[in-house]
């Protein structure tokens, strides 16, 4: 009897310290989701930021400059439920501007054009790489949570189920060629 009831202690203690243990992965991927989603935030803020920079300063034709800047602007502003949308369209506003070399040759020819052309070009690289760590960790969070242990301990507390980030971040070709 002392023995089973020694068994059964040492299963139900095991059992918690497991599960203990899944809370806390659980709980860091949370964490490594928020830490990427910040990072994910300051690049695309910073492409915007450099976007817009760039639209305003004169460098580029005045259709070009509208459009790049009302991309810019929209991504900047934006509410959270359609900041997708709006980074895919200053995206596409990125392709189209700098869809030929010779706007980037111009860009690169006025006086701090090159360190503009270079500082965009570093932008555009860095979204999708924070967008992709950004979209791993919820990848990983979403697959412990699919688990039947941590839905029926309820594991994951009242956090809220991770979404990806999805959208179009291909950058311009002819920039990311041109200023590499």
């Amino acid at each position: 009897m002392t023995a089973t009831l020694i068994w059964i202690l040492v299963a139900l203690v095991a059992v918690g310290l497991y599960l203990s243990w899944t809370a806390g992965r659980l709980d860091r991927l949370h964490a490594r989701i928020d830490a990427a989603r910040a990072a994910l935030d300051a690049q695309l803020l910073r492409r915007a930021s450099v976007a817009q920079e760039l639209a305003t300063s004169g460098v580029l034709d005045p259709a070009a400059s509208i459009v790049l800047y009302e991309a810019a602007h929209a991504a900047r502003q934006t509410e959270e439920d359609q900041r997708e949308v709006a980074e895919s369209e200053l995206s596409q506003a990125l392709r189209v501007v700098f869809a030929e070399t010779q706007q980037v040759e111009a860009v690169r020819a006025v006086p701090g054009g090159e360190a503009a052309a270079r500082e965009l070009a570093e932008a555009v690289r860095r979204v999708p790489m924070a967008r992709r760590f950004h979209n791993d960790a919820v990848g990983a969070a979403r697959r412990l949570r699919q688990h039947r242990k941590v839905r029926w301990f309820r594991l994951a507390g009242h956090a809220p189920f991770p979404l990806a980030f999805e959208m179009d971040d291909e950058p311009p070709q002819a920039l990311v060629e041109r200023v590499a």
